[in-house]
């Protein structure tokens, strides 16, 4: 290797091990604080003592049961709109133009905009109250936007041949859809729900407004349920003594993270295959 070589491909390594190391510090000191606190009497008993001990089983409930409530309304709604835009509305036509551009603006909206607008709507004018649903409903607006946009570029992807090839054979819009476009487009739609999964995971200002603080076992889902993401922020700085239960919940919700997108993925590949051998 020439000498002058050597200086763009050591800055480019050197670029590469800053974003390793920026990437995997936090990650390590989470693992190495945190990997103490794990036991099983963490993970399925419920926080006692102003969460001074115990674990986080009703954390964990709370944490499933408000992902699960934001990503059933908006999946579904995210999913439709992505297909209106690329199989039944032309792309550089009026209606595109407002759904795109108010995806645009609601993507740029902070999250503690959405918090108050849920507290606002679902919380007090609905009477939904602090609830499980109240703080899912409000996570669906919040990550609509990221699932449609992705759902919607998985699609548009795909280009024109396939239907052009379908409609030449006489095989119906739907069929097409169903049976070509959606298999091809799984993959991305999979990516698309994972980002939006994490997001709900994650998140903590529009649930401190809207699902409450209770860590108490919820048993239905107009009960008030602290999340994972808002219980570390409660042990981090509200809880004397709660560092070590943070690092340790911290730990599983980034093992929560790993987890449902292996499924999600794996799920995604196993309907792939089927879809393509039938």
């Amino acid at each position: 290797m020439r000498p002058w070589q050597i200086l763009p491909r050591a800055a480019l390594w050197l670029v590469v091990a800053a974003v390793a190391a920026a990437m995997l510090m936090p990650v390590i000191d989470i693992v190495i604080h945190g990997l103490p606190v794990l036991s099983w009497e963490f993970i399925t008993e419920n926080p006692r003592d102003a969460d001074r001990s115990g674990g986080i089983a009703s954390v964990l409930v709370s944490t499933a049961l408000i992902t699960g409530v934001s990503l059933a309304a908006a999946v579904p709604v995210a999913f439709g709109t992505a297909v209106l835009l690329s199989e039944y509305v032309p792309a550089d036509g009026l209606l595109a133009s407002l759904i795109r551009g108010s995806l645009d603006v609601l993507a740029g909206v902070p999250s503690v905009v959405f918090g108050l607008f849920g507290l606002t709507l679902l919380c007090r004018q609905l009477g939904l109250g602090y609830s499980i649903v109240a703080g899912g409903l409000t996570l669906a607006c919040m990550i609509l936007p990221t699932l449609t946009r992705t759902m919607y570029s998985a699609f548009d992807a795909l280009g024109t041949q396939y239907r052009f090839a379908g409609s030449a054979l006489g095989v119906s819009r739907m069929a097409i859809l169903l049976y070509v476009s959606l298999p091809l487009a799984l993959p991305a739609v999979t990516a698309g729900i994972v980002l939006g999964l994490t997001r709900a995971l994650a998140e903590t200002a529009v649930l401190l407004f809207t699902s409450g603080y209770s860590d108490r076992m919820p048993t239905s889902v107009f009960n008030s349920g602290r999340s994972i993401s808002l219980h570390i922020y409660e042990l981090a700085t509200n809880v004397s003594g709660g560092d070590g239960a943070a690092y340790g919940s911290a730990l599983v919700l980034i093992m929560l993270l790993g987890v449902a997108s292996l499924c999600m993925h794996a799920l995604s590949n196993r309907i792939q295959k089927k879809f393509i051998s039938s």
